[in-house]
């Protein structure tokens, strides 16, 4: 299940597991990464573990702490709905459907540049 987890972190799901917070162990640690001493001497990192699954989600995406806490929620109750639901998750379809429009973008622009040679190819025969 660990592709699974890594469909995590769209924003549109709505029908997400709740997380209660008896269920949550969460520590404020260093971050790493650039930026210096704000982020060397800060413990504004959140390490957020949900105990019964076992998963752990790390969030330094911004200096602030309550907003890391929050992200970091956000992160791990998308986790935890993949984990228990599996493919019928939200999250899970809207990381295919996007997947599946990727493909198709990917294959129009395949095709196009495709005819952009062919049409080269017949100018460059129509000078001769």
């Amino acid at each position: 299940s660990v592709p699974l987890l890594q469909a995590a972190r769209k924003k549109n799901s709505l029908n997400l597991l709740e997380l209660t917070e008896a269920e949550l162990e969460e520590q404020f640690v260093r971050g790493d990464g650039p930026g210096g001493q704000a982020t060397n001497k800060t413990n504004n990192c959140v390490v957020l573990k949900h105990v019964p699954s076992g998963i752990v989600v790390k969030c330094h995406q911004t200096r602030s702490l309550e907003k890391n806490r929050k992200i970091a929620r956000e992160i791990l109750q998308e986790k935890v709905d993949l984990f228990y639901k599996g493919e019928d998750s939200d999250v899970f379809k809207e990381k295919k459907a996007s997947e599946k429009q990727k493909q198709e973008k990917r294959r129009k622009a395949k095709e196009n540049l495709e005819r952009k040679k062919l049409f080269k190819e017949m100018q460059q025969l129509d000078k001769k």
